[in-house]
């Protein structure tokens, strides 16, 4: 399998109580960091898995109904956290990016697809049709956000669904096989049903040789997935699919239990995030 460098960022911040997020904690708001994956393919170049937050999510949820998303989950984003901004760190410009990686198309993942209008959008048919099936106040209440969605999102997408398949190798069990993204096995989409329709996950090998496992909203953080610990029903029911939910972040507990050198992130852990700054130290 080709080798990538993977680096996780930091796109900005939200609060939410975290019993939403963790069956059985506490209801005081704790941060959620938004994080996504800029990974450098050797022959590729520079990949996104999600965008985080933007400044053009707060243009987004300036009208109604849609500012009640901002209210329910107040975002902070520090001058210079957007992508877009960090992409300079890496001697990297928006032109650079190849593609974007879309786990989902919630407003929090995809905030900052705007910047990258030349890039190549991988992401499920099944979610981009769950996105135009509901009214605007159900799209809101479901985490879409209408101004985020590129005009061009047809022409520019390749759909999980349509590609060639690939199997994961034994390690990767109880998942089997991913959509190849670039036909030489370096990416790997593997579907991760429950939090929402057409949310899916990315495999890869980073340059250390350690699986890279970026899990979207699939678990909200590491410890649910080592605790097999879901988000109550009230959460996953408003979002998603709860007994596909559930079914996934076991699947990922499984995996988890006999992969340990498997490196998991999802997409809102703050265990994760704490790495990006001991790395950045």
């Amino acid at each position: 399998m080709t080798r990538c460098q993977v680096h996780v960022l930091k796109a900005g911040s939200c609060r939410h109580p975290e019993a939403m997020a963790r069956r059985g904690a506490g209801w005081k708001p704790v941060e959620f960091p938004a994080l996504a994956g800029l990974i450098l393919h050797p022959t590729v170049g520079p990949v996104l898995f999600d965008t985080g937050y933007d400044p053009a999510f707060f243009k987004a949820t300036q009208p109604f109904p849609e500012r009640f998303y901002r209210w329910t989950t107040p975002v902070d984003l520090p001058e210079g956290q957007a992508v877009i901004e960090q992409l300079s760190r890496f001697g990297l410009r928006a032109e650079d990016v190849r593609a974007v990686v879309i786990s989902h198309f919630h407003g929090d993942h995809i905030a900052g697809l705007h910047a990258f209008p030349q890039a190549t959008l991988f992401c499920a048919r099944a979610g981009l049709e769950d996105v135009r099936r509901h009214g605007r106040l159900a799209r809101v209440r479901r985490g879409i956000l209408d101004g985020l969605l590129p005009a061009d999102v047809d022409v520019r997408a390749r759909f999980f669904e349509d590609l060639p398949r690939a199997p994961l190798g034994a390690d990767m069990a109880p998942f089997s096989d991913g959509a190849d993204l670039f036909g030489d096995g370096s990416m790997l989409a593997v579907s991760l049903p429950g939090h929402c329709p057409g949310h899916w996950g990315l495999v890869l090998r980073g340059e250390d040789d350690r699986r890279h496992f970026l899990i979207g909203d699939a678990a909200w953080s590491r410890r649910a997935v080592r605790d097999d610990a879901p988000p109550p029903r009230l959460t996953t029911s408003i979002l998603g699919e709860t007994d596909a939910y559930r079914r996934t972040l076991h699947d990922l507990h499984r995996l988890w239990a006999r992969n340990a050198d498997l490196v998991v992130t999802p997409s809102h852990c703050a265990e994760a995030a704490a790495e990006i700054s001991a790395d950045e130290a």
